[in-house]
């Protein structure tokens, strides 16, 4: 059950946002279908009809397609490791013009993994996020280079398919074009390719300026007619010699047609919002370069070039690049598993006997299924998902990603790419990134922010008239809002929406500017639409560094759920809305009253008599051994309006996002326990499992047929005692609920072992015993080391039933082991402002300083850690928390517009508590007062998934490496730690010449010294003298393989 919810109380500063929040998963489920709707159709249109190369003999037609009903759920597929898939089937007509005759069939192309109501696929029982691309938007843009000291300017035509046309213009003023980065050719043959003569050439402009660029481009080109312009375009795109006027012009013409070239809606968009031209449906029709169009251009790049301080198009500028989601991505995929399925149907066209008239004859949909497959499996965008916890899933389907197909590369990206850019505001987040290679590359969408049909991304603000808010709320894209002083929505108004403030700071064009409230155009619709939800969930932001704050929204999204979920005291009001767009709680479709509640399912009954059921998950596995598992919060009887909360997860309380443990803070120092962001917790966090968290591991196993014979689960190992076996079945399968530990059994495996040649006697005693007498092999699964925890669930598939489709493996089984982790020394902790520290010690509660009424303080943090970083958020946190706690509220402060300080020392006078949050703390060891009063209160505190248990490692026996026979490094290997230059000058400086000598030999890799070394221990005798290391011969064999004679010459006496 959840805890009591709090009353929520909020400041004087705050004001409601204009607009609700937009669902926050939305654009991925609209991506989706769209392509499901249109998408698809789309594809299918273009590849309507298939003819024959000669086009005599078949002609192939789709028309329509169908999704089959799929065969079972999501939580199906996840528990048996499938896909969420339904089946595509096509309606192909295929007419056999040789008879006249048609014939029409449904058939299968391929099984289309199906979006959950999420956001997420399920691709072989794995939950994974395709993530939108943030790529480079098609249309013309505008360059320019340095010629002599001047900046020339140019242009750059970008189409979603074909060839980039490029235009350059030099001192002259001659302009010159390239197409497809080839050799170059004056801007007068491509007008005459588009039907223009010269003496129409000049005409159609209308400034001098431009007029007497096209006559210097004229007189420059060597081509005078049309006929010789085709020659010449030919000539400078294939480096041919001499061509056929009428080859040259169906080649160069056929680069500007319809089926080779498309600028696409998205670029017409671009082009004609640039240009101020109609932005209508119908204007966007024309997907191919105009005459109207060149001359458009020509124009402009004649006008920049005669303009002083002009500048060119800055490509970081969001109204440069878009946003491709999901639809688009795999239409582009279809399209290519489509485009080669085209060529095998012609070729089978050609070959094929005229007399074949069924459709399934030509059709092979496997050039498709691998691209689908392709797509959703190794595709740098298609993400496995993170579900640290419901945060992080949502912020991961918010992410947009400049990497992968088409996109910029990691390691050559500049570092203007990866900066905050002013036409970010309120459409991507100028905080949340990671702090890796991938810095300013992968971003989050802010709240507020929508993706238009063009790829867009949109700011919502609401207009102001005469100084006065009208209400209406407008979406401007990036290149949209540049030319309106556009205000914060912290900007001071009276109930009525008039400005209070006579001046007023705005935004134009990306510059801040101060200007009188009447020349107000638009206000920003919250406080928080710059920012992304994770980001917004930090309260008093807008009072630490941002790298802090960077830290704090990336930490938020690593917060292991506990077992006993607690919202924040201090919050900022977006909880619920993160919380419910994840679509993970359950949530009610219906009024009525509940009939029936327990740990599996809830049913409620409707004023019409009518049940409905909604089942709930119980300690399922998610993608980072972690648990994720519904808790009922209803009552039986209870009455439930639509939209209520029936079940929350692990990671949320009463509907809002609960990540953390609210507990009491002291800064101080402690005996330096708490020296460089080391923390002090008390033993009560332990004991009151506040920090407690389940994770859930998965074992695998597989049986295969082996040359020698099959492999046999089974709980007759040789070699091994009952006590080990006592938990398995007959068929050497763990039972489910046992306690397992390193080195255990979850499945009794044996293997054949190869057999060597037998003498008669052993043939003789094989015949009369048959298979009893032959050797095997204990090939058994074992728990690995540093591993614990309980059998939770035993999963079998098996060939028999078909479960299993892969060569040679008879069956597999998986084991899920559940691990109760409680909070212990060397786990990390963090805040929400970027404050990070690990556990260096957890006291006794009567050892931890307590107050003056007994009451012990349970986290003791360093107080040095504030003023460097400068994340002052924190300490305002800690004294709102503290009165928040004594008051029984939970605090509301959203971003810019949460309590102030003077309302923050009102509540803690309310509480009874000193103004400045301070008291006088009494040290639990001696019983005496602290010296100085010590800033106390309660702070929201995370525990992180970095946790100790996973990173702990020890070695006293593992592998060595072939090649130097030291011991290998790394956890997984079994590896020791690393001695290396540094640590050996160490021991150098203290003289410890025989500890220096025992690392660099025994313990490393002196091959009969550690042989010799153990077997003095266990004889109880001395250790012997340590002998030359097996890396001096790799050293001595390195240099006589450079031809040098090297050979190591020992003083006599010395072995």
């Amino acid at each position: 059950m959840s805890t009591k919810k709090l009353e929520k109380k909020y400041f004087g500063k705050f004001k409601e946002p204009m607009i609700e929040l937009p669902d926050m998963v939305n654009s991925q489920l609209e991506s989706y279908k769209w392509f499901m709707d249109q998408g698809l159709q789309e594809v299918l249109g273009e590849f309507t009809p298939i003819k024959d190369t000669s086009g005599k003999k078949f002609e192939m037609e789709f028309k329509g397609f169908e999704f089959e009903k799929p065969e079972h759920d999501e939580f199906y597929a996840k528990d048996n490791k499938l896909s969420y898939t339904t089946a595509l089937s096509v309606k192909v007509k295929l007419s056999n013009k040789t008879f006249n005759t048609s014939k029409e069939q449904n058939i299968f192309l391929v099984d289309f993994p199906m979006m959950t109501n999420h956001g997420t696929f399920i691709i072989n029982g794995v939950e994974r996020v395709v993530v939108p691309q943030l790529a480079r938007s098609f249309g013309v843009f505008f360059t320019a280079q340095e010629l002599k000291g001047r900046k020339q300017f140019g242009a750059k035509i970008i189409p979603q398919r074909g060839a980039w046309i490029e235009f350059e213009s030099d001192l002259d003023g001659v302009i010159y074009v390239r197409i497809d980065r080839k050799r170059k050719f004056s801007v007068s043959s491509l007008l005459r390719i588009f039907g223009v003569n010269d003496k129409e050439m000049v005409s159609m402009f209308k400034d001098d300026i431009v007029k007497k660029s096209i006559e210097v481009s004229i007189k420059k080109d060597s081509a005078k007619t049309a006929e010789e312009s085709y020659v010449e375009v030919y000539k400078r795109l294939r480096d041919g010699g001499m061509v056929a006027p009428a080859h040259a012009k169906e080649f160069v013409d056929s680069i500007f047609e319809v089926e080779k070239y498309d600028i696409s809606e998205v670029g017409r968009f671009h082009f004609n919002q640039r240009f101020g031209n109609p932005t209508d449906k119908k204007a966007l029709t024309k997907r191919v370069i105009t005459v109207e169009d060149l001359k458009t251009i020509i124009t402009h790049l004649v006008t920049l070039n005669n303009t002083p301080d002009a500048v060119e198009d800055d490509i970081d500028h969001l109204g440069s690049r878009r946003v491709r989601y999901f639809g688009e991505m795999i239409q582009q995929k279809f399209r290519v598993g489509m485009l080669q399925m085209k060529r095998n149907i012609q070729d089978r066209m050609s070959i094929i006997d005229t007399e074949a008239t069924l459709p399934a004859q030509f059709i092979s949909p496997r050039p498709l299924q691998a691209r689908i497959k392709e797509f959703y499996t190794t595709n740098q965008l298609s993400q496995f998902m993170q579900q640290d916890n419901i945060l992080h899933e949502l912020e991961h389907l918010r992410t947009v990603s400049a990497l992968g197909t088409g996109g910029l590369v990691r390691e050559r990206a500049s570092f203007e790419v990866r900066d905050v850019h002013t036409s970010h505001y309120g459409r991507l987040c100028p905080i949340q990134t990671p702090e890796g290679q991938n810095i300013g590359l992968i971003l989050r969408l802010a709240s507020y922010a929508r993706v238009n049909p063009y790829g867009m991304i949109e700011a919502p603000y609401v207009k102001v008239k005469n100084g006065k808010l009208t209400g209406e709320i407008v979406y401007l894209n990036a290149f949209e809002e540049e030319n309106f002083n556009i205000a914060h929505s912290a900007t001071d108004y009276d109930k009525n929406g008039k400005i209070v403030e006579q001046h007023v700071e705005v935004r134009n064009n990306g510059k801040p500017k101060l200007v009188s409230s009447d020349k107000v155009d638009y206000m920003d619709v919250a406080p928080n639409q710059v920012f992304s939800p994770a980001t917004s969930m930090i309260p008093f932001v807008n009072h630490d560094d941002a790298n802090r704050a960077l830290m704090g929204s990336n930490m938020q999204k690593q917060a292991t759920p506990c077992i006993v979920p607690e919202a924040p005291l201090v919050a900022t009001g977006i909880e619920e809305r993160v919380a419910r767009d994840v679509g993970r709680l359950i949530i009610a479709e219906e009024a009525g009253s509940v009939s029936y509640v327990d740990a599996r399912k809830i049913k409620v009954k409707n004023s019409a008599g009518k049940e409905k059921e909604y089942k709930l998950v119980n300690f399922s596995r998610n993608n980072i051994f972690s648990v994720f598992h519904h808790r009922p919060s209803v009552d039986l009887d209870q009455k439930i309006k639509k939209g209520d909360i029936l079940a929350n997860v692990t990671s949320s309380d009463n509907g809002q996002v609960a990540i953390g443990q609210n507990v009491l803070v002291a800064f101080m120092s402690w005996s330096g326990s708490n020296y460089e962001d080391a923390i002090i917790l008390s033993k009560r966090l332990v004991k009151d499992s506040k920090f407690t968290s389940i994770h859930v591991e998965e074992f695998s196993e597989e049986v295969r047929d082996t040359k020698l014979g099959p492999e046999v689960t089974t709980h007759d190992i040789p070699n091994v005692s009952e006590g080990k076996l006592k938990n398995l079945d007959e068929e050497g399968i763990i039972r489910v609920g046992a306690e397992v530990g390193p080195g255990d059994i979850l499945v009794g495996k044996i293997t054949p072992k190869g057999e060597t040649q037998l003498t008669p006697e052993e043939r003789l005693l094989r015949s009369i015993f048959g298979e009893k007498a032959r050797d095997v092999k204990d090939t058994s699964l074992r728990m690995p080391g540093g591993k614990k925890g309980r059998v939770i669930n035993v999963k079998i598939f098996s060939r028999e039933k078909g479960e299993v489709n892969e060569s040679g493996v008879i069956k597999k089984i998986y084991i899920e082991v559940a691990e109760l982790r409680n909070i212990s020394v060397g786990d990390k902790l963090a805040g929400r402002h970027g404050n990070k520290g690990v556990i260096s010690r957890i006291l006794p509660e009567e050892d931890m300083p307590h107050m003056a009424d007994g009451t012990p303080v349970d986290v003791i943090l360093t107080p040095l850690g504030v003023p460097s970083r400068m994340n002052l958020g924190q300490i305002l946190e800690l004294h709102l928390g503290l009165a928040a706690k004594t008051l029984n509220y939970q605090a509301i402060v959203p971003p810019f517009m949460g309590a102030t300080d003077a309302e923050i020392k009102e509540e803690l006078k309310k509480a009874g508590f000193n103004e400045n949050g301070k008291m006088t703390l009494i040290d639990g060891r001696t019983g005496e007062k602290f010296d100085q009063d010590i800033a106390v209160g309660y702070m929201y505190v995370l525990k992180l998934h970095h946790m100790v248990e996973d990173k702990i490692h020890m070695r006293s026996v593992g592998p060595y490496s072939l090649i130097n026979q030291q011991p290998l490094g790394g956890k997984a290997q079994g590896g020791g730690q690393r001695f290396g230059e540094m640590e050996v000058w160490a021991l150098l400086g203290h003289g410890a010449a025989y500890t220096l000598r025992e690392v660099l030999t025994i313990k490393s890799d002196d091959i009969v010294g550690r042989s010799a070394a153990f077997d003095a221990i266990i004889r109880g005798k001395r250790i012997p003298e340590p002998n030359i290391p097996a890396s001096f011969n790799v050293l001595l064999n390195n240099l006589r393989g450079l031809a040098l004679d090297v050979e190591l010459r020992k003083e006599e006496g010395r072995k």
